[in-house]
């Protein structure tokens, strides 16, 4: 693979991908890139905030009320999980839960636990639990190389 970086003035960012043959590789590297695109409005302390998608380890329903959680703050979050699903397409999100959605961005690993169940272990080693309704998503995560 070849990287070739190039400073245009009064161009916007372009990101021009060039291949001899259209792979799982190239579709997984646009879906990269498509994602880095991806940001959240929340509030933190009264404060609108915009938060890009690599600073998201996992988004949670409590209480009907959602909540985006980075490595050092929580956020909330004004959509519903049917919105935050419908953003996640092509991108690292993915539900492991009724209530949570992970970022396979920031998963360390994955650890069996009883009744069927998996622990998701993040980069800031909080666990989450993958629900046996969900095994199905993660599953595909890691066939799709996107873990």
């Amino acid at each position: 693979m070849q990287i070739i970086t190039r400073q245009i003035k009064e161009k916007p960012l372009t990101v021009i991908i060039e291949y001899p043959e259209y792979n799982d590789s190239v579709s997984n590297l646009v879906k990269k890139i498509k994602s880095l695109d991806v940001e959240f409005s929340a509030n933190l302390d009264g404060r609108q905030v915009r938060i890009g998608l690599s600073d998201v380890y996992y988004i949670e329903n409590v209480e009907r009320k959602l909540f985006i959680y980075t490595a050092k703050e929580v956020y909330r979050l004004d959509a519903t999980m049917a919105e935050i699903d419908d953003m996640a397409i092509d991108t690292d999100l993915v539900r492991i839960s009724r209530t949570c959605i992970m970022n396979t961005d920031h998963l360390k690993e994955i650890r069996q636990v009883k009744n069927s169940h998996l622990e998701a272990v993040l980069d800031n080693d909080e666990m989450l639990i993958v629900s046996r309704k969900y095994l199905k998503d993660i599953k595909k995560a890691f066939q799709k190389g996107l873990v």
